[in-house]
């Protein structure tokens, strides 16, 4: 082998230890697993959880390397879009409410009384920007 290649296998070796510990670190903070467990009422199952979470990383992980085709109609796509990215919102403003993010944005910048502009600025900033990328970069 040559250097190159062992570079090449050391910083993908690095890199995915680097989005493993991120992702470990993630659950492990938040109390993501206990948290739901406790919602569910499902205490005795959380080693199913464990393992639902491990394996859907490794064969998430394993299909973004392929490259897989699925032949639909483009129609799927609206309602597939639509959910994916409620998904995606839905996530980052659980992670800023559990974070306390947004109080304390909104004491530092004075405007603690009206946080709702703030979520506003936030929302419209978003779906703004998301049209822009879709129209300018993705339909070019």
């Amino acid at each position: 082998m040559t250097i190159k290649i062992l570079i090449i296998i050391f910083i993908g070796f690095a890199g995915g230890l680097t989005v493993g510990s991120g992702f470990v670190a993630f659950l492990t903070v938040l109390g993501i697993i206990p948290r739901l467990t406790q919602l569910t009422k499902t205490f005795q199952l959380i080693y199913l959880y464990e393992w639902g979470i491990v394996l859907g990383a490794v064969v998430s992980g394993w299909l973004s390397l392929r490259e897989i085709v699925f032949f639909q109609s483009g129609i799927w796509l609206i309602p597939i879009g639509l959910l994916s990215g409620a998904y995606v919102g839905m996530l980052a403003a659980g992670l800023t409410e559990v974070l306390n993010v947004l109080p304390i944005l909104a004491k530092r910048i004075g405007f603690g009384d009206k946080i709702i502009l703030l979520l506003m600025a936030i929302v419209f900033g978003k779906i703004f920007g998301s049209l822009f990328h879709w129209v300018y970069f993705i339909n070019q």
